[in-house]
């Protein structure tokens, strides 16, 4: 499989681990941090309706106060495209694990 060799590594029972390069240590942290901030971001903004203890469309009652209606419809497209990627994701989340599971 072309590995080209030991060229430094740890040798534990006859397989080779080769060392990582330093760019790929900070790069595979600083991907890791940047993931680990988005979820936690997304949990912060809607993690309530993604674990059922609210519906999307609690709380959205009247926030006119005294504003026109002009914004309403963008703002109600980016909680449905927001609320429609968390649903398509733990569709996926859920094959996912009934394909581990079965």
């Amino acid at each position: 499989m072309g590995g080209g060799g030991a060229h430094g590594g740890t040798t534990y029972k006859g397989y080779t681990i080769p060392h990582n390069k330093r760019w790929h240590t900070v790069a595979g942290k600083g991907l890791c941090a940047v993931m680990w901030f988005w979820v936690f971001y997304r949990a912060k903004q809607d993690g309530a309706v993604l674990l059922g203890l609210r519906h999307p469309w609690d709380g959205h009652d009247d926030h006119s106060h005294g504003h026109g209606h002009g914004h309403e419809h963008e703002v109600l497209a980016s909680d449905s495209l927001s609320s429609l990627s968390n649903m398509l994701l733990l569709v996926l989340l859920m094959n996912l694990k009934k394909g581990v599971v079965d």
